[in-house]
Order: C-alpha cells, then structure tokens, then sequence
C-alpha cells in the first residue's frame, strides 16, 4: 500500500512540477503594458465601472475616491455600484457620491426581496442594462484602483480589439502571517492566471479586476446557464465569452491596472472565501481547468496522507540503489514543491513589488497543503457563509 501511494506521488509531482514550470516561463513571456506607451493616444472609448456593493461602509469611500480621480476623461465613463441589500450605511455612502456620476441601484427594489443563489451575477447583470458603456469594468467595493486604470484599460482595448480582458489584483497585506499567506496564495494565484490566459491554456480570472465588452457580454448570454451558482461571475462568463471569440480574450499585465484588495481578517472568513472560490471548480465548461484543479488537489492531498502513513510504517525503499525511507520521500517532494514554486514565484513577486514576502514562502508550505485539501472538500460536499449568507 505504501508503495502505491509512493509511485502515485511521485507521479503526480512530475507532473506538477512541469506544470509550474511552464506556467513560469509563460509568466515571462507576457509583454508588458506601461502607461507611456498608451498616453499619447486620444480616448473616446466610454467605460461603465460596476461595483456590488453589500454592507462595505468601511471600504466604499476609499474605493469611489480612487475611481473618481481616475487620468482618464471624467466625460468619458460612469460608475454604478448595485447596492445588494446592504443594512449598513453603504447605501448612504454612495448617494453622497451622486454629483461625481456615480448611480446607486438598489438591488433590493428591483427584486422585490426575491430569493437567489447569486446575488452578486444579479447585480451585474441589472447594472449592464443600465449602463451605457462600450467597455463594462467591475471592481469589488473594498478595492483601490490605481490612477491610470482606465486609461490603460481603454488604449490596450483599442490597440488589442478585446472582447475580454483579465488583470492583475493584489492584497493589501499587514505584517501578521495569516495576511502575508494569503497574499502570497493569491500573489500565485495572479501568476497562473496571466500565464494560462496568455497561452490560451484554460480560463482564469478575477471578479475584482476585469473588463469586457457590453457587446461580448450578450453575445454570449450573459450569466444564462450559469445564474444559479453562487460564485462564478467571472470565470464562468470568461469561458462563455472565450468559447465564441478565443483570440479576443486577454490578460493585461501591466503596474497601471493593478487593482488591490483586503485579504481576509480572520481565519474563518478565510476558509469561507476559498471554499467559495472551490464551490465552482466542477461547474466549469472548461474541462482543461479542471483537470488542473485535479492535479493540484490530488498532489496536496499526497502530501498530507504521506506524514500521517508514515507515523504507522515508515519502511525503507530502493530507487536508483538509493535507499530512503517514506518520510524522506516525503520531505524531498515537499521540498521540491517549495524550490519550483518559487522558481515560478521569484517573477511574478517582482511584478507585484511582494519580492520581500517571498522569504515567508516554505514557511507557509503546510498551511497551504491543509487549506487546499481541506477547502476543496467543502467546496464540493460542504456549505459556507458569504456576506452574511448561508451558500450551498
């Protein structure tokens, strides 16, 4: 039995590192966009900013301010943020906002208190038939966005003819190491994504930081078909997009449009974000994510069977006339683990300017190997809390 979970392991580390591997290279090979390069054209493209918004009165102010002093043409874009059932003073907030061209819709008075299982695709939708932009952009409400934002989203639009466009987002983190884990986490995260959405490997975005066409967005039916998972708003529309206009679909890797965001604050809104994110891991059309997904889980999964076998029966093996034992093994893969991902890591940390959090990384190994077998588990069989509402 040990050998089998050995031989399993093994294999799926090779793979695994192959897999990082090429994302790693990939990573690299994404030209970057800097705003000198777009400047100099003249902007005519009108964008629509969408914002959900539920009970954020500690981060709607600082995000409305970063959008409102945006470089780009004021004439040129609107913002709508949906306020979704909000028992705070979010609401009040963003009415304070109603001269700088900012609309609150009320989820609420739209739906008349109907029960759904995702608000938030609700939100976007009623906010796109509202709007009036070309170019549909979303943020989260306890986001920040940098001050050339849209003007890099509009000229890499108009150079690239997008229909989709995924970009980076970053977390704000403190110096406590649950903050600088998750930061790391997404920071690999955002890595993956430009390198998969680059190479055309499979879909990868992030809700926080997108833009796509109004046009993309009704050519492919909207959220229809999908309106009934939770989570998904961006993912699943990027592969309903993707598989009508592959080669218009795009990441922009850029410092301009760098979107940063809150990482968690507890442990449990921790869990409770990931198992989310996994709740749709089986739902995707996109079967080459899920195989990714699989691989992932599954070498995680090895690495957290492997100690516990070994407490039982730590035997010796062969390979190679070396002799080691099954904790050996075990230490070496997970050391293997750690020196791939930073090979991948070293670049993209770079990118984000976080070179400094690397130094946490092997550190924060265990954590992830726990958290990924034990949110993915849930996502699929469990049930989890989001904005103050039980999700299946």
């Amino acid at each position: 039995m040990q050998l089998i979970i050995l031989s399993i392991s093994l294999v799926l580390f090779i793979f695994y590192a192959a897999l990082i591997l090429y994302y790693a290279i990939s990573w690299k090979s994404i030209p970057t966009n800097e705003k000198q390069e777009t400047a100099k054209e003249k902007q005519e493209t009108f964008l629509s900013i969408i914002i959900p918004a539920r009970n954020e009165e500690q981060n709607i102010k600082a995000c409305l301010d970063s959008i409102c002093n945006q470089s780009y043409p004021k004439e040129l874009y609107e913002v709508l943020v949906i306020d979704d059932y909000s028992t705070d003073a979010t609401a009040a907030i963003i009415k304070s906002y109603s001269e700088k061209n900012v609309q609150l819709i009320s989820l609420q008075q739209i739906t008349r208190g109907a029960t759904l299982n995702s608000y938030k695709k609700k939100a976007i939708e009623i906010a796109i038939a509202q709007s009036t932009g070309e170019i549909i952009v979303t943020t989260d409400a306890d986001c920040i966005v940098p001050a050339n934002w849209l003007q890099t989203i509009a000229s890499f639009y108009k150079q690239n003819d997008a229909a989709f466009i995924a970009m980076p987002v970053s977390y704000n983190c403190q110096n406590n190491f649950l903050e600088i884990f998750q930061s790391l986490d997404f920071m690999t995260l955002q890595g993956i994504t430009g390198a998969s959405v680059y190479k055309r490997i499979h879909s990868m975005c992030n809700g926080a930081n997108l833009a796509y066409t109004k046009k993309a967005f009704y050519a492919a039916g909207g959220f229809t078909g999908i309106d009934d998972i939770a989570s998904g708003d961006d993912m699943l529309l990027m592969h309903k997009i993707y598989q009508q206009q592959p080669a218009k679909v795009f990441f922009l890797k850029s410092k301009e449009v760098i979107v940063q965001t809150q990482p968690m604050k507890t442990l449990k809104d921790f869990f409770n974000q990931r198992i989310r994110w996994a709740s749709k891991a089986d739902k995707y059309d996109d079967k080459r994510i899920f195989g990714v997904l699989l691989l992932v889980y599954l070498l995680n999964a090895a690495l957290l069977i492997l100690p516990i076998v070994c407490l039982f029966q730590n035997v010796q093996y062969s390979m190679f006339n070396i002799q080691f034992s099954l904790f050996a093994f075990w230490v070496m893969l997970l050391l293997g683990k750690t020196i791939i991902e930073l090979i991948f890591l070293f670049p993209v940390a770079h990118f984000f300017s976080k070179q400094n959090l690397l130094f946490y990384f092997p550190l924060a190994q265990p954590l992830h190997i726990l958290y990924t077998v034990i949110a993915g588990w849930l996502g699929k069989f469990g049930t989890y809390r989001w904005k103050d509402r039980r999700v299946k």
